[in-house]
């Protein structure tokens, strides 16, 4: 599977050629000591946490009752009918650190203002998980870099770790300035790309709907109305499986 998010590159005044950026479903699990980290676009593996079934009926309750209009359900299928997410922590922001200067070519730091731009965008939906930046990497809970670009036909990628009760612990956003075929991403594509990459870090996967954010073939360059229903959703549920 790939994403492909249509650019704009400019050639001079007002000439306009169309880039494809191409990011397949790179996935990998590890568990250890009771953390299992995953990649951007996983597609699950693991066991559900058990989750008292009384508890569970309430979330399928809610889910038959507000889940229209979401892709929550492709979520649930993708992972073996689990949910992950952030605990809520609403007067505790998430530190954000994001690199401003690089060595790569071509590199300036409007990458690193269209990378806050869609962390902001996000943070509008007023979630229980919040986002604030910071200039001390060692201070941040998640921290954003930058590279010329992967050996994999990709150009972004999320690693987030979850505990065995599927609470999102940390998590980490690498993204390409490069194409692997050597074109380099405008400003716009770095922003939608991190909208989509920020999506998978609260907890979401991909839907097959391209009008979507998250779809895996990434068509569109904003938040849509199912984006966010999903996410504000997620975000009541409890965390771990519902079947």
């Amino acid at each position: 599977m790939t994403l492909r998010i249509p650019t704009t590159v400019r050639f001079g005044l007002g000439a306009l050629a169309a880039l494809v950026v191409t990011l397949p479903l790179s996935s990998f699990g590890r568990v250890s000591h009771g953390r299992t980290s995953v990649s951007s676009g996983s597609l699950g593996g693991f066991l559900p946490t058990r989750t008292p079934p009384e508890e569970r009926a309430a979330v399928r309750r809610q889910l038959a009752s507000k889940g229209r209009g979401t892709y929550i359900g492709e979520i649930l299928a993708s992972r073996d009918s689990s949910l992950a997410r952030w605990p809520s922590r609403p007067d505790q922001p998430l530190s954000v650190w994001v690199q401003d200067a690089s060595n790569v070519e071509g590199f300036d730091s409007t990458y690193s203002a269209e990378v806050r731009r869609a962390f902001k965008d996000w943070d509008a939906l007023q979630l229980p998980v919040r986002f604030t930046f910071t200039r001390d990497s060692a201070d941040a809970d998640i921290h954003v870099t930058f590279v010329d670009h992967f050996d994999e036909p990709i150009s972004g990628r999320t690693l987030w770790s979850r505990d065995d009760h599927w609470w999102i612990t940390d998590a980490n956003i690498v993204l390409a300035v490069y194409h692997r075929g050597g074109r380099i991403l405008d400003y716009e594509s770095m922003h939608a790309m991190s909208l989509h990459e920020i999506g998978h870090l609260l907890g979401l996967d991909h839907t097959a709907d391209t009008n979507n954010i998250m779809a895996s073939t990434v068509r569109v360059r904003e938040l849509s109305p199912a984006d966010r229903a999903t996410v504000k959703l997620l975000y009541t549920l409890p965390p771990g499986g519902v079947r």
